[in-house]
Formats: C-alpha cells, sequence, structure tokens
C-alpha cells in the first residue's frame, strides 16, 4: 500500500452510518486514522474502535459539542469529510392542464439547504479552530456533478451542492495560510440507498450518458477523500474532483 501519511490521524466523516460515508469511514480506518462517525441516524454497523457520535449537522450546537467531544477524546481534528446529505426532490412548478398542479414546498426547499449546505458550513466552522491549533488539516466537502450540469427536478438539492463548490473554493483562499487545505468530490451516480426511488427507466438512461456505462460504488468515492486527504495531494487545495465515470464529459 502507498504511504498516505495518515496513520493515526483523527478524522470525522459525517452520514457515516451507510453508503458512501460508511464506506469512506472504512477506508480511513484502513489507513490506521481514527474515526469519529457522524450521523444523525445511530451508526449501528461501526466497528468498535469508531468513535460514534448521533448528530444532526443542521443543528450548530449539535455540531459544535460533538467537534468537543471529539477534540477532547483525540486531542486534535486532522480531517473533516462533509458527506451527510439528503434528497427532496421535486419540479418547480408543475403545469397541468393550464393551471399549477404543485410546487416545490418551501420545507422541502430548506432542509435540504439546511443539511446539505448549512450543515457542510456548521462543521467547517466548529473543527478549524482545532485545525489551526493542531498546526493544518484537511475539509473534504461533498458536491455533486449535478452541481456542474443540472438536473430535472432538483431545484434544492443543486442549490445546495453548487454551494458547496463555492464554500470549498472561499475556504481555500482563507485557511491555506493555515495549512488548510478544502477541496470537494462531485460524485455521480452511485450505487446508495439514495438511488432506491429511482425509476429503473432513469437509472439506465443516466447510464447510457456515462461513458464508463455503470453506477459508481462507495468505495470509488471513498478512494477520491483519502487521496485527497492524503500526502499526495498535500499541494492540492481548492479543487472539485469529479468521480462521476465520465458522465459530465458524456452529457
Amino acid at each position: 500500500m502507498i504511504e498516505t501519511g495518515l496513520n493515526g490521524k483523527v478524522v470525522i466523516v459525517t452520514g457515516a452510518a451507510a453508503g458512501i460515508g460508511h464506506a469512506t469511514a472504512m477506508r480511513f480506518s484502513l489507513e490506521g486514522c481514527r474515526v469519529a462517525a457522524w450521523d444523525v441516524q445511530p451508526c449501528e454497523h461501526c466497528p468498535p474502535d469508531w468513535f460514534a457520535l448521533q448528530v444532526d449537522v443542521a443543528d450548530p450546537a449539535d455540531v459544535e459539542a460533538a467537534a468537543r467531544a471529539v477534540a477532547e477524546k483525540f486531542g486534535r481534528i486532522d480531517v473533516l469529510v462533509n458527506n451527510a446529505g439528503i434528497l427532496r426532490d421535486g419540479q418547480l412548478v408543475k403545469w397541468r392542464d393550464g393551471a399549477v398542479g404543485g410546487r416545490m414546498s418551501d420545507e422541502d426547499f430548506s432542509r435540504v439547504i439546511d443539511v446539505n449546505l448549512k450543515g457542510v458550513f456548521h462543521c467547517a466552522r466548529a473543527v478549524v479552530p482545532y485545525m489551526i491549533r493542531g498546526g493544518g488539516g484537511v475539509i473534504l466537502n461533498a458536491s455533486s456533478v449535478v452541481a456542474l450540469y443540472g438536473n430535472f427536478g432538483q431545484t434544492n438539492y443543486i442549490a445546495s451542492k453548487a454551494g458547496v463548490i463555492g464554500m470549498t473554493k472561499v475556504w481555500a483562499r482563507e485557511l491555506g495560510r493555515y495549512r488548510i487545505r478544502v477541496n470537494a468530490v462531485a460524485p455521480g451516480l452511485v450505487e446508495t440507498s439514495i438511488l432506491k426511488g429511482m425509476p429503473e427507466k432513469v437509472l439506465e438512461e443516466m447510464k447510457r450518458h456515462t461513458p464508463l456505462g455503470r453506477l459508481g460504488r462507495p468505495e470509488e468515492i471513498a478512494e477520491a477523500y483519502v487521496w485527497l486527504a492524503s500526502d499526495a495531494a498535500s499541494f492540492i487545495t481548492g479543487a472539485v474532483l469529479s468521480v462521476d465515470g465520465g458522465i459530465v464529459t458524456g452529457t
């Protein structure tokens, strides 16, 4: 295995109970990292050596308390992976028979922004002081390829993921002086439970537009996070890495 410089590092992964978050936390564990697994749901399938905390990233007080608990337990925070996210899809306006047949609700718009965008803000704001005191760190934010090209019925989701890209670039500028690198990963379609509600014909169409002709695996996104956190990526900050099977190229 290539030396990554991650052995012994303290890594927080949000949304770690399942999917990409769980795969990412497992991959950091293989590097010898001390993993703090955060999720709004109990992390029932986490290894016993993880420091699992039930955290709502949309609640700033919850996040601040969890960051403090991690710092008190391990003495430092080296890496934050802002992976937690939700979907509440719907068209901006549905027009049927000459009249409005439905609209994206304020509640659905706000909840996605609260988790996917404000949650990233809350977590970064909470951990940065510990990283500065520790001499540096890495923040990795989950965006999405749909933030780069748009997608039908996802006004709220795309607004949140495009906002994440913007914050990533701002923080790279602000925090570089403290040896904190900030990057984003933009996954394409990945085999997780979040796709279970998507019609099969839609999935097949997306696969058809993907040059590699398949969905991604959570473990493939995890590899990107580990690489960006490693010494191999020590001169990379403010970047957005698409891990999408070429779907942006194919669109």
